[in-house]
C-alpha cells in the first residue's frame, strides 16, 4: 500500500496512542501514552504542528511520525529534538530515508525561523531497545552522542534517607516560587551537555503546568526567596494503567553551586522519597547522563536508585 504523508493536528493524538502501543510490543521501551499525554505534548509551545511534524499513513492508520521541536535558545548551539516512532511493520530502509530526508530539511526550516546564523545541532534520543531507528540515523550520519540512564528505586522496602545537613528546610513547593524554580533550573543546569534555558512558556507547559505535575510531592530549598534547590515531581497515570504500577518520577533535581557538596541533593531527594511512599507510590524513577559533570548518578545512588536501563542521544552537526 503507498504512504502518505501529512503534519499531524491534534485530532491525531489518539492514533498517535496506538501507534505507540504497537512500537512497545515490540520495543519494550516502558513508555505508555495515552491520547491525553500525546493532545498536551503537541500543543507545546515549541511545536509547530503544521509545520515541524509529520504522519505517516496507510490508509487510514497512522503508521509512523516524526516531530521537530525548536529549543528556546541557542546559547551556543539550536539543539533541536527529534522524535520519531514507526510501526514494527513499516520499519522499512524507505521509510527510514524518507523520515532522515524529513529530519534534515525540517529542522532546517525551523532554525531558519528561530535563530539564522547559529550553528544547528539535531538531537534524537531512543531506548537502548529500539535499534531500528538508532541504524536508520547512525547510516543517515548521526554519530551516539550521549548515554542517558534511567533508574529506580522501590519504596516499599525503601532503606534509610540521608538527612538535609543542619540549618535546610524542605519547602513545599507553591505556584508563588515557579518563576524562581525556572531561574534556579536554567543555572543549575548551565552548561550540561544537551541543555540549554526553558522560557516560562515552556516551563509552565512542560513542568509545572502539566497534568501530570505532582506540588504535593515537589520540595525546594529557599533562602532569601531564592530557591537553591529543587526536587519537582511527576506522576503519569497512563504508566500506572499500563503497568499497575504506581510510579513517582523525579523529573528535575538541582542545586546551585554553592550549596553543592554539602548533601543537599540527597536530602532533598530522600525527603522527596519518604514523601512519595507516604503517598502510596510502589517506585520511583528518575533520568540522568551517565557523564553528569556534577556526580549525580553518586547522589541517586546514596538515596537508593539502581541503573534499570538505557537511552542513547544521537547527534547530527
Amino acid at each position: 500500500m503507498d504512504l502518505t504523508w501529512r503534519p499531524l493536528t491534534l485530532a491525531d493524538a489518539a492514533a498517535l496512542a496506538r501507534l505507540y502501543a504497537a512500537a512497545e510490543e515490540v520495543d519494550r521501551t516502558g513508555e505508555h501514552f495515552s491520547a491525553e499525554d500525546l493532545r498536551e505534548e503537541l500543543a507545546g509551545p515549541n511545536i509547530d504542528l503544521p509545520r515541524a511534524t509529520v504522519g505517516v499513513w496507510a490508509g487510514d492508520r497512522l503508521v509512523g511520525y516524526g516531530l521537530a521541536r525548536r529549543r528556546d535558545a541557542a546559547d551556543p548551539v539550536h539543539m533541536i529534538r527529534l522524535q520519531s516512532v514507526v510501526h514494527p511493520e513499516y520499519r522499512t530502509d524507505e521509510v527510514g530515508a524518507h523520515l532522515t530526508g524529513w529530519f534534515a530539511r525540517t529542522s532546517r526550516e525551523v532554525h531558519e525561523r528561530t535563530f539564522p546564523g547559529a550553528p544547528l545541532e539535531l538531537h534524537h534520543g531512543s531506548h537502548e531497545n529500539e535499534r531500528w531507528i538508532a541504524g536508520v540515523l547512525t547510516r543517515a550520519g548521526y554519530r551516539h552522542g550521549r548515554t542517558m540512564v534511567n533508574m529506580r528505586v522501590g519504596l516499599a522496602d525503601l532503606p534509610p534517607q540521608p538527612p538535609l545537613p543542619d540549618g535546610y528546610e524542605a519547602v513545599p513547593f507553591a505556584f508563588e516560587y515557579d518563576l524562581a524554580v525556572l531561574d534556579a533550573r536554567n543555572d543549575t543546569f548551565a552548561g550540561h551537555w544537551g541543555s540549554t534555558v526553558y522560557e516560562p512558556d515552556a516551563w509552565r507547559h512542560l513542568v509545572t503546568g502539566s497534568k501530570d505535575f505532582r506540588p504535593d510531592l515537589s520540595f525546594l530549598i529557599v533562602e532569601d526567596d531564592k530557591v537553591l534547590a529543587f526536587v519537582l515531581s511527576h506522576h503519569y497515570e497512563s504508566e500506572t494503567a499500563a503497568t499497575g504500577v504506581r510510579e513517582h518520577y523525579a523529573t528535575w533535581v538541582g542545586t546551585r553551586g554553592i550549596l553543592r557538596g554539602r548533601g543537599v541533593a540527597s536530602g532533598l531527594l530522600g525527603h522527596t522519597l519518604r514523601a512519595a511512599k507516604d503517598a502510596g507510590f510502589d517506585r520511583s524513577a528518575l533520568n540522568v547522563d551517565v557523564d553528569n559533570a556534577h556526580r549525580a548518578l553518586g547522589v541517586y545512588e546514596r538515596c537508593g536508585y539502581r541503573v534499570d536501563d538505557e537511552w542513547h542521544v544521537y547527534v547530527l552537526s
